[in-house]
């Protein structure tokens, strides 16, 4: 479980997963030995980072993998750009958030704003989770008032579930009142020590201009869940559990 606590208290988060690198056994290669997957995977470039930017840094500092998956490339992001001229320099702003975060961008084709639920999407997102092989998955809350967000939670949950529940599947907020809806967080992060990265990442995506958006809403809910947790900034995930028949 994410701990919601901050100090030598929130060292493991993710269903256990240790943050604490000092003390990490390591292997010849360098990796640490009990290095985890997580994949943060959002609708748009800079969702996995407004989002989870914070806990994704703390991720790789510990050693960790994290991959960021976006859904589309942003296509409809620019306004006066086409879709390709769009699409690419998004791109380009998500690798350059991903180098500032430690993760791995990798990109899915959907289309921004013509986002689709259906037999093919379906399999593609669970092909992609059967070849990643994730212990961590965090994404979007299904219920969202931004449709292409409420389509990437709805692809993950189908895909969780029809891989058998292999992975630990956590939610994440985004613009809690007016896009995510009725979330009642389980876990949360102290990002305390990792939030001016997070906004590093959050301001590599130039063309979207997120300076107002951060003030006017991530500021706000990471020191609210900060409060209820006990510390300065937290970001907050739903752990998604289901009970299992014993029939």
């Amino acid at each position: 479980m994410l701990k919601a606590a901050g100090g030598a208290a929130a060292l493991t988060i993710l269903g256990g997963i240790p943050l604490d690198a000092a003390a990490a056994g390591m292997t010849p290669a360098g990796k640490r030995k009990d290095r985890k997957k997580i994949l943060v995977i959002g609708a748009h470039p800079d969702d996995p980072e407004t989002a989870a930017g914070g806990t994704i840094c703390l991720l790789t500092d510990a050693g960790h993998e994290v991959v960021c998956v976006y859904l589309t490339k942003g296509e409809a992001g620019i306004a006066g750009k086409s879709h390709a001229e769009a699409a690419a320099i998004r791109k380009k702003e998500a690798e350059a958030a991903c180098a500032a975060t430690g993760a791995r961008p990798l990109f899915m084709d959907q289309i921004d704003g013509s986002t689709e639920v259906n037999l093919e999407r379906y399999r593609e997102m669970r092909e992609l989770l059967d070849r990643e092989k994730p212990d961590v998955v965090i994404t979007h809350w299904p219920i969202d008032g931004h449709r292409d967000h409420a389509v990437c939670g709805i692809l993950v949950l189908d895909a969780w579930r029809r891989l058998d529940r292999r992975f630990e599947l956590y939610y994440f907020e985004v613009m809690s009142g007016t896009q995510t809806q009725m979330f009642h967080p389980s876990d949360w992060v102290d990002i305390s020590a990792t939030r001016d990265r997070k906004y590093k990442a959050c301001f590599c995506h130039e063309s979207q201009q997120l300076e107002e958006l951060m003030k006017e809403w991530h500021d706000p809910m990471e020191r609210f869940r900060g409060l209820e947790c006990r510390c300065a900034f937290a970001e907050a995930f739903l752990h998604h559990v289901e009970p299992v028949s014993l029939v």
